[in-house]
C-alpha cells in the first residue's frame, strides 16, 4: 500500500521494532513511536541497514498520557494528510501474584496495556474513519488463557481482547477494521523487562509462601522461551494482517500460539463471533 501511513506504538525493541522495519519494507510510511526517544538508536540503525530509513519517522508518544497521544496524532495528520492504520504494540509485563504484589502493580500494568490501547485508538478513530483504515493490537495468547503469576498482564490482555472484539462490528459500520494479533513466546527484550530479579533467593523471599510455585513456573517458562518465536517472525504476521484485504478479528503468530489458544477457543480467528454480532448492528 504505497504512500499509506501507519503509526506503531512501542517500537524501541522487540516486535514493535521489527514491525516498523517490516511495514517500511512493505512500502508503508511508518510513524514509529516510543515513550523515550533516546532509545531510538537500535531502530534507526536497523532502518539504515535495511535501506528503509526514509520511510521511518521516530516520534515521542506515551500511550498513558492522552495529551502526548493527541499531540503526536495531530502532528502526523498535519504532515501526512491522514492516518491509514494504527498498530497498538506498546506494553509492559509483570510477573508476581496479588497477595505479594498488591493491586497497584496490576493497576500500572492495566494503565499501559489496556488504557494505553484505548487512548491511542480513540484519538486515531476519526482519522481512520476518514481513510477507511484499520486498528491492530498486539495482544497475546495470555489474552485468551490466564497464566500463573501473569495475573495483571493477562487481565490487561483479556480486557484488550474483550474491548476490541466488542468494538470490531461497530467500527466496521464506519469502514474501520479491527484485528487482534496473538503471539506466544517471543524472543525479545520484553521478557527481560518484567521485573524478575536475577537473585532467586531474593525472589523467593519476596514471594513467601508462593516461592515453590514461582520456582516451578520459572523453570517451565525457561523451557518455553528456549523455543521462542523470533520477533521478526511475529512482526511478519502483524504486517500481513496490516496488508490483508480482509484480515480476521484474531490471528495467532505461530503454530504454537494457535495450539495454545485452541485449548480454550472454538473460534480461533473470531469469524463466528463477528458473524453473529455484526448482525446486531446491521442497518
Amino acid at each position: 500500500m504505497p504512500g499509506k501511513t501507519v503509526l506503531i506504538t512501542g517500537t524501541s525493541t522487540g516486535i514493535g521494532l521489527q514491525t516498523a522495519l517490516a511495514a517500511a519494507r512493505a512500502n508503508w510510511q511508518v510513524i514509529a513511536t516510543m515513550r523515550n526517544i533516546s532509545k531510538a538508536g537500535a531502530l534507526e540503525e536497523a532502518a539504515v541497514a535495511a535501506g528503509v530509513a526514509e520511510r521511518i519517522e521516530v516520534r515521542k508518544l506515551d500511550v498513558t498520557d492522552p495529551a502526548s497521544v493527541r499531540e503526536c496524532l495531530e502532528a502526523v495528520v498535519a504532515e501526512h494528510g491522514t492516518l491509514h492504520a494504527l498498530i497498538n504494540n506498546a506494553g509492559s509485563g509483570h510477573v508476581g501474584t496479588l497477595e505479594t504484589d498488591g493491586v497497584e502493580a496490576a493497576r500500572r500494568v492495566m494503565e499501559v496495556n489496556f488504557f494505553g490501547v484505548l487512548n491511542t485508538t480513540s484519538a486515531a478513530l476519526p482519522h481512520l474513519r476518514a481513510s477507511g483504515g484499520r486498528v491492530l493490537a498486539v495482544s497475546s495468547v495470555g489474552g485468551i488463557v490466564g497464566q500463573p503469576f501473569n495475573e495483571a498482564y493477562c487481565a490487561a490482555k483479556f480486557a484488550v481482547e474483550g474491548y476490541l472484539e466488542s468494538l470490531a462490528p461497530v467500527a466496521a459500520t464506519v469502514g474501520v477494521g479491527v484485528t487482534l494479533v496473538e503471539p506466544g513466546a517471543v524472543a525479545s527484550e520484553f521478557v527481560a523487562n518484567v521485573g524478575i530479579p536475577d537473585d532467586r533467593a531474593a525472589l523467593a523471599e519476596r514471594m513467601g509462601p508462593y516461592a515453590p510455585a514461582m520456582d516451578a513456573y520459572l523453570t517451565r517458562t525457561a523451557g518455553a522461551f528456549a523455543a521462542a518465536q523470533s520477533a521478526q517472525d511475529a512482526a511478519a504476521v502483524v504486517v500481513a494482517a496490516l496488508d490483508a484485504e480482509q484480515p480476521p478479528l484474531r490471528v495467532q503468530t505461530s503454530d504454537g500460539a494457535r495450539a495454545f489458544v485452541a485449548a480454550k477457543l472454538a473460534d480461533p480467528d473470531g469469524a463466528k463471533v463477528i458473524g453473529m454480532t455484526s448482525t446486531w448492528v446491521a442497518s
